[in-house]
């Protein structure tokens, strides 16, 4: 018998059932992992990669990878093929996937990277979760330098930390849905932006500086973009420096809900990156928000205030669909 796979049956998750906008959906289960991943050799791989590489192309069932404590710098690809794989971190703070490219940064052929190009960890398979890790781009203020950039559907991220400044973290997919709950995301300039419909529940969102916290480019014919619910918009940035966001294409689609607003957010709230188009086609709007930077007297006259009415249809289930009660 592998020494690995007796401590893997007796190792378990408890997950936590999913507390949505107005409903609890019970949802229990106690999980094997099928893969062990440990820095210093006590599991069965020393890189998250190698863990991954492992995984069988368009396996049906779910592959459970559990990463043990430690730093792993490591440029990380989930191809297409490798669909429904987990990845669960042993501790929030101590598992730690990260590295440190940029935008600007001259590829093996001379050529900048691109911002794209300058991620940590490119998620491309439907179906990938991930709890209890942190993801960060270490480059530092160097312009774009983006930790995570996710273009499967129906992606779960759950108590994670994504780090970073500028173009943090990137939902790129435009057909892809996303899931963030009680996650920490940081960053200056435009750190959570790209296409996908992405929904962000008690989430602490964290100015490191002054800037711009969305940069949504929501297709046209897309109901939904950006949803914050009831997260706490915080940071170190000073006073009235920030803005709730811009629009990166002319569709930018973002709302906060029952959300609180620190002082470092701006009267205006939204800023339209000096396309006057852009204000009749881009949806931003907030239902509910409190703290000191939620006073809506000097809102750009575009954006708007949901009635409660309004404010209901942004439920989770509703927006992304019944996968989010059953992944894991």
């Amino acid at each position: 018998m592998n020494k690995f796979f007796l401590s893997r049956c007796l190792v378990r998750l408890l997950v936590i059932p999913s507390v949505l906008v107005f409903n609890t959906f019970p949802m229990f289960a106690s999980i094997d992992y099928d893969l062990v991943v440990a820095r210093d050799g006590s599991g069965d791989f020393t890189t998250v990669q190698a863990a991954i590489d492992a995984v069988p192309h368009l396996r049906k069932e779910r592959t459970y990878i559990f990463i043990k404590e430690g730093t792993y710098k490591e440029k990380l690809m989930l191809p297409s093929t490798k669909t429904n794989v987990s990845l669960i971190g042993e501790k929030l703070e101590g598992t730690i996937l990260t590295f440190d490219d940029y935008a600007s940064r001259k590829n093996s052929f001379g050529e900048e990277m691109g911002t794209s190009g300058s991620s940590g960890f490119f998620i491309y398979g439907d179906g990938f979760s991930a709890r209890n890790i942190t993801f960060s781009n270490t480059a530092g203020p160097v312009g774009q330098a983006v930790a995570v950039r996710i273009d499967g559907d129906m992606v779960r991220f759950e108590n994670c930390r994504f780090l970073g400044f500028q173009d943090t973290l990137y939902p790129h997919g435009e057909k892809s849905r996303q899931y963030y709950r009680n996650c920490y995301i940081e960053g200056t300039v435009d750190f959570i932006f790209g296409w996908s419909v992405a929904i962000f529940e008690e989430c602490v969102i964290f100015s490191r500086g002054k800037g711009y916290i969305t940069a949504a480019s929501t297709t046209e014919n897309s109901p939904f973009g950006f949803v914050f619910l009831r997260c706490k918009i915080t940071g170190t940035a000073p006073e009235n420096s920030v803005y709730l966001g811009r629009p990166w294409r002319p569709y930018s689609n973002v709302v906060f809900i029952e959300c609180e607003l620190d002082r470092h957010i701006r009267p205006e709230g939204w800023h339209n990156w000096n396309k006057p188009d852009a204000e009749r086609t881009a949806f931003y709007a907030e239902y509910g928000s409190v703290g000191a930077g939620s006073d809506t007297t000097h809102r750009v006259p575009w954006s708007h205030q949901l009635s409660k009415e309004e404010a209901v249809k942004y439920q989770p289930v509703e927006i992304l669909g019944e996968w989010i009660l059953n992944q894991y």
